[in-house]
């Protein structure tokens, strides 16, 4: 199985380190992966994505015109990204700052005010660790344990003092997240 993965927002906002976490805690589990990163000249404030694919099998192509999974951190990723998502699949969105306008029934959309989570957490920065306990909510790409694995293998030493609060946010996430049915 192979599941390709957009994720977009302003720079400053992890969406690089979201990508490769999930790169890295793809091939911590034994699968194949490909992180593609794009970011415009101005790291912080400009816009920044990443295409991750995960699969069992060998990736044919890094290239993704339609991803399976899309997570949209800001308004102008929304804007790109909602109709390139393949009918059937998910749509995660940063309520906090994404009003959602779709129309589209050929697709799942999941909403949580990822800046608004990761702030209680200490910073806002954190807010792609709920963006990505949120979609591991609706589509188990791989299991929570590896990815909490991954970021305590690959967190840079500059950031473990945050280690237990992107733990945490991931956890928030998924949380925020949980199908209603299963929470039920």
């Amino acid at each position: 199985m192979e599941t390709s993965i957009v994720i977009s927002g302003f720079g400053g906002q992890g969406v690089l380190f979201a990508g490769q976490l999930l790169a890295y805690a793809g091939m911590d589990d034994g699968r194949f992966v490909t992180w593609i990163p794009s970011y415009g000249p101005e790291m912080r404030g400009g816009t920044a994505n990443c295409t991750v694919i995960i699969s069992h099998d060998p990736i044919g192509a890094p290239i993704v015109a339609q991803p399976d999974i899309a997570l949209v951190f800001n308004q102008p990723s929304y804007d790109k990204y909602e109709p390139l998502v393949k009918a059937g699949g998910l749509l995660v969105v940063n309520s906090s700052i994404v009003t959602v306008d779709s129309l589209r029934t050929d697709l799942e959309i999941v909403q949580i005010p990822a800046n608004a989570i990761a702030e209680q957490f200490g910073t806002v920065k954190m807010l792609n660790l709920a963006m990505i306990g949120a979609m591991l909510a609706h589509h188990l790409v791989l299991p929570v344990t590896v990815l909490q694995q991954a970021l305590h293998d690959h967190l840079p030493a500059r950031k473990q003092q945050f280690l237990q609060g992107n733990l945490d946010v991931l956890q928030a996430g998924l949380r925020a997240a949980v199908p209603e049915s299963v929470a039920a």
